[in-house]
């Protein structure tokens, strides 16, 4: 029996950049905190080696992936930064999605990626919010190599456009995003349902500020989980970003520990005999990043967790999940 795989190397820790709020700490307090904690024996560290350009090229443009590693030291865009340790972390934290998805092949059935950068607002052809390449994308590309359907939950506060953009035309890679809106980075509409052949299997749910534990659980259960029963990936990967959390300084929502315990236990319900790999993606309170990721790995992992949920359903809220609901059922049974 496989324990849970935690992919980490301290090479995260050298993208660094004086101030910025996206730090090396979050992954410092992080690690801590899963080695000192109740998990302390439970699960397993995994070094990961950096992607391939193949991997990278899978998603990016080459022109893309070769101008960011020659980059240097400076700003990519207004808020992503390349210091001199980022391209190797970079480059490591897309290598952790792909060896996450290894794992998950060979039969792992949990693979956690405590990564910097975080990833899944990178364009084919550039960086944008924090994100160097798309970590989530460069996985579910290594995937298709192996399996005919991946599945890319993305719970960050911020939709993934980067993501979204990368799949949008194709019925192979599943992308499902529940998020603030109208929030960064502008996209993410209930309507944006996919496009050609991927259209019905961009799945946008988006939520506003002030949404609860009770509102995340709902999307989940009324709309993720119908359709992850239809369309039975074969893989799941998770775009984990605890910026939902209600102390979170990037976001607006109400979402606690507790609520992504629930929130990771109904993503392993709805996967069924496919594994996951879950990858950091934001999170920015350093004082409870560290317990909301602990709490979902609980909730992967199938452990009880004695803290309460705030079960307050919003009235605005379910209006809006309503209406998702309702533009997808044009496209599955809910």
């Amino acid at each position: 029996m496989h324990r849970p795989g935690i992919f980490y190397t301290d090479d995260f820790l050298k993208h660094d950049y004086s101030g910025h709020i996206e730090c090396k700490e979050r992954l410092e307090l992080t690690v801590s905190r899963l080695k000192n904690g109740p998990l302390s024996e439970r699960l397993q560290y995994i070094s990961p080696m950096a992607a391939s350009a193949e991997d990278l090229e899978a998603v990016h443009s080459p022109s893309y992936v070769h101008r960011t590693l020659n980059f240097g030291e400076g700003m990519l865009d207004a808020d992503t930064y390349m210091s001199d340790g980022s391209a190797v972390a970079a480059l490591k934290a897309a290598g952790a999605a792909t060896e996450g998805v290894k794992e998950a092949l060979a039969g792992r059935g949990l693979s956690v990626a405590l990564v910097r950068p975080p990833g899944h607002h990178a364009l084919p052809d550039r960086a944008m919010g924090f994100c160097i390449f798309n970590n989530a994308a460069v996985g579910a590309a290594y995937a298709l190599k192996s399996v005919k359907r991946a599945m890319i939950v993305d719970w960050d506060v911020h939709h993934g456009n980067g993501t979204e953009r990368m799949f949008y035309d194709r019925p192979d890679v599943l992308y499902f995003s529940v998020h603030e809106y109208p929030h960064f980075p502008g996209t993410g509409r209930a309507e944006d349902a996919g496009r050609g052949e991927g259209e019905g299997f961009n799945v946008n749910v988006p939520l506003p500020a002030g949404s609860t534990d009770a509102d995340y659980v709902r999307t989940f259960e009324e709309i993720l989980l119908p359709i992850m029963g239809s369309y039975r990936p074969d893989l799941v990967i998770l775009s984990a970003g605890y910026d939902p959390h209600y102390a979170d300084p990037l976001g607006d929502m109400r979402v606690t520990e507790a609520g992504f315990y629930r929130l990771a236990s109904l993503v392993k319900e709805g996967a069924k005999k496919a594994n996951i790999v879950a990858l950091l993606e934001g999170g920015y309170s350093l004082e409870h990043l560290p317990l909301c990721v602990e709490a979902s790995l609980l909730g992967f992992m199938g452990e009880p967790y004695d803290g309460k949920m705030n079960e307050e359903n919003t009235v605005k809220a379910s209006g809006w999940i309503q209406s998702a609901r309702g533009i997808q059922k044009k496209y599955w049974r809910l």
